[in-house]
């Protein structure tokens, strides 16, 4: 009987990837993983966080979707993916270098509707992350927010810092599931994690 290993059909079926789409997989498998388990950190590529978001926007956009930035430098990278620029009423995802002064923006991002409640946007927000063990650096802003629902066991605590405390106020008044955002947090030393419309803040 012939190995697997010398079998030269069996050594056909196995993709090969070029290091972008290796990249671009690795993210994607990492934002999958962090709506399945909200709270819980994930790991991802150290880059720095201009380069981080444009890695997601390559894994997540195409010539179909639609996006919204207020960083042109950001917006620069996304349109050479074919990616189309839109109002931040209509766009599929958004990316924030710094959500600072974004909160109203941010209010305004879709959340789908009763008949489509997955047009609603993506938001991804460059932030710090920290399991509540350990520190956060120098930002006096970090929380500790404890979520719960579908994909955690019981409760998960995490520690987030560098954005506003106002973005969870927003998200809680925004959503009404089925209706809502999906949020990822991104922090650029290579972590991110995850809030799915469906994840309670308590």
């Amino acid at each position: 009987m012939t190995s697997p290993a010398s079998d030269p059909i069996a050594s056909t079926n196995v993709p090969l990837y070029t290091p972008d789409e290796a990249r671009n997989r690795e993210t994607f498998l990492a934002l999958m993983w962090a709506l399945s388990y909200p709270g819980r950190i994930q790991p991802l590529t150290a880059v720095t966080p201009l380069q981080m978001l444009a890695t997601i926007g390559a894994a997540l956009l195409d010539r179909e979707t639609t996006y919204f930035t207020p960083d042109m430098a950001l917006a620069n990278l996304l349109n050479t993916i074919g990616a189309r620029p839109a109002d931040p009423t209509q766009a599929a995802y958004h990316f924030y270098l710094d959500s600072s002064h974004a909160i109203e923006t941010i209010a305004q991002a879709s959340v789908g509707d009763a008949l489509y409640p997955d047009r609603s946007a993506t938001i991804f927000i460059i932030g710090q992350i920290a399991d509540v063990q350990e520190p956060i650096g120098s930002h006096r802003d970090a929380i500790v927010l404890t979520v719960q629902g579908p994909g955690v066991k019981g409760t998960q605590d995490v520690r987030i810092g560098g954005i506003p405390e106002s973005l969870w106020t927003v998200r809680k008044r925004r959503i009404a599931f089925p209706l809502g955002w999906d949020l990822f947090i991104v922090d650029p030393v290579g972590r991110v994690v995850g809030f799915p419309r469906s994840t309670q803040i308590v």
